[in-house]
């Protein structure tokens, strides 16, 4: 078989490295090298076939890769696709960039009194936490506004999307990772509930966080002996929705729960986007000792005025950390929506310039899903990596549809190497046996902690991509998808190369 850089054979002649890296992102043939022996072994015992399986493997500066498996064939990337949003993220709009959520005042100030409507107008802010919403609701309390006459309005036109289902995806609708996005997101819209054992009374206390009045928790939990697996499936939770304000919310427990679980905390979405803000608003502005009499209703901003407040929100490289080590799917299509700002520029403005607008307050509203991504596509010419299998729906890898082959993302984390952001880029992504979704991960081996790994996972796809350092001190980038019915006892076969990536001669 032809190897992946053939055109690269020849970059004894070349100067730059870069070069050999845009070179290697041409459509890529098909291949079979032979997987290493650990690797192969896993897989049949996993009974997984290699035409399932696609792996790319090569040194940082090196010509061509030392192990490529099926490495052009277009595959689902799962989370791994998070990698593509993060690293142009992190280019397009730099790792200082920042999201704003405005509060403005639409009537007469008098005193401490807002005689009118208080209006919230959010850019997509992918971290406009509980902790980070307090801290907004109190430097407005701290200019001396104490009672609010009217109402609260949200303004969420920043973003221009087509209605989703939550549902649509696995049929799930009230798992947090199956919230959609919004310019006005607080907290993703959930609520966290947190199950301690009691085994002295044989009950399971439940703690809800925030605590919103517009909710009923019935807790008709039984408390058992046994292994803790599918906690979250044995809760049997019945949830009743809102229906425009006019319904509150109940979530019934009326299953079980193993004392082997220790504490757990279960993230759900069960509000719409008004009543989750109102309640969460109104509840902190009053233990603030404000005053607020009117309702909340959907609206926009008014145009030409300056706002009362404008929180900014964590630096770039400080969420693309959350992204990446947690696998935060919300957070991960909010950036994707943001690299729109970046299309559409001036001839001789740059993309850090046309973010720099949008955080000056010149948006070019609204986001949508097509200008991220044209957005993305010409980053990548721009780099000159050329992807023609490359599917984004939502940048987040939460998706059916989505591809890249791993030769391809392979090009892609040579290219990160050698950016300016290669130091943020790398340090979000989960360190083995140490934090994020590899934490558990090859605990006492050789290569614990030595390899920064992002993990992906849906039912039918387990894939993982990132770098290796090995025990000559050389970094290798890694990538290997398996789409297959079995792939989620693929784990060994994983391990097994991360093994040999570090042990390599």
């Amino acid at each position: 078989m032809e190897p992946l850089n053939k055109s690269c054979a020849g970059a004894r002649f070349l100067k730059t490295v870069s070069l050999c890296i845009s070179l290697a992102a041409a459509p890529l043939p098909a291949f079979s090298y032979n997987m290493p022996i650990a690797v192969g072994q896993a897989l049949k015992q996993a009974g997984i076939p290699e035409s399932a399986v696609g792996m790319y493997v090569q040194e940082i500066g090196a010509a061509k890769p030392l192990l490529a498996v099926n490495a052009g064939t277009a595959m689902n990337p799962a989370s791994v696709m998070k990698l593509v949003t993060t690293f142009a993220g992190l280019e397009l709009l730099g790792p200082a960039y920042t999201w704003k959520t405005e509060l403005y005042a639409s009537g007469m100030l008098e005193g401490d009194t807002l005689r009118g409507n208080l209006v919230i107008k959010g850019y997509g802010d992918p971290k406009l936490n509980l902790e980070n919403f307090w801290l907004l609701v109190r430097r407005l309390r701290q200019t001396g506004l104490r009672e609010i006459t009217g109402d609260l309005v949200l303004d969420s036109s920043h973003f221009d999307l087509p209605g989703g289902n939550p549902a649509a995806f696995d049929g799930k609708p009230h798992r947090a990772y199956n919230v959609l996005p919004e310019a006005l997101l607080v907290n993703y819209r959930t609520l966290a509930l947190r199950l301690i054992p009691q085994p002295a009374s044989k009950t399971i206390r439940v703690v809800v966080d925030p605590p919103l009045p517009s909710l009923d928790l019935k807790n008709g939990l039984t408390l058992t002996n046994g292994p803790c697996n599918e906690w979250r499936d044995t809760l049997a939770a019945d949830i009743r929705t809102a229906v425009n304000g006019d319904i509150r919310v109940s979530i019934a427990l009326n299953g079980s729960y193993s004392t082997d679980c220790d504490e757990k905390t279960l993230y759900l979405s069960v509000h719409d986007t008004a009543d989750y803000i109102f309640g969460l608003f109104r509840q902190l502005w009053e233990e603030q000792g404000g005053i607020f009499r009117g309702k909340v209703r959907t609206g926009t901003a008014p145009e030409g005025m300056t706002p009362l407040e404008t929180h900014q929100s964590p630096p770039l490289a400080d969420i693309v950390r959350d992204i990446n080590k947690f696998s935060n799917n919300t957070a991960a299509r909010q950036l994707y929506l943001a690299l729109g700002l970046t299309t559409g520029l001036t001839p001789g403005s740059s993309p850090s310039m046309a973010a720099g607008d949008a955080a000056n307050g010149h948006d070019r509203p609204p986001a949508t899903l097509a200008k991220s991504d044209m957005a993305l596509r010409r980053w990548l010419t721009s780099k000159r990596l050329s992807f023609p299998e490359l599917v984004i729906e939502n940048g987040s890898g939460l998706s059916r549809n989505e591809r890249i082959s791993t030769g391809h993302l392979g090009a892609l984390l040579l290219a990160a190497f050698q950016s300016p952001v290669m130091p943020e880029f790398i340090s979000s992504l989960p360190i083995a046996a140490v934090d994020g979704t590899m934490k558990k991960r090859l605990n006492g081996s050789a290569t614990a902690g030595q390899a920064h790994i992002k993990t992906g996972f849906l039912d039918g796809v387990r894939t993982m991509a990132g770098y290796v350092l090995d025990k000559s001190g050389r970094r290798v980038a890694v990538v290997m998808f398996i789409n297959h019915p079995k792939s989620g006892i693929a784990q060994p076969a994983m391990d097994a190369l991360l093994h040999w990536a570090y042990e390599r001669p």
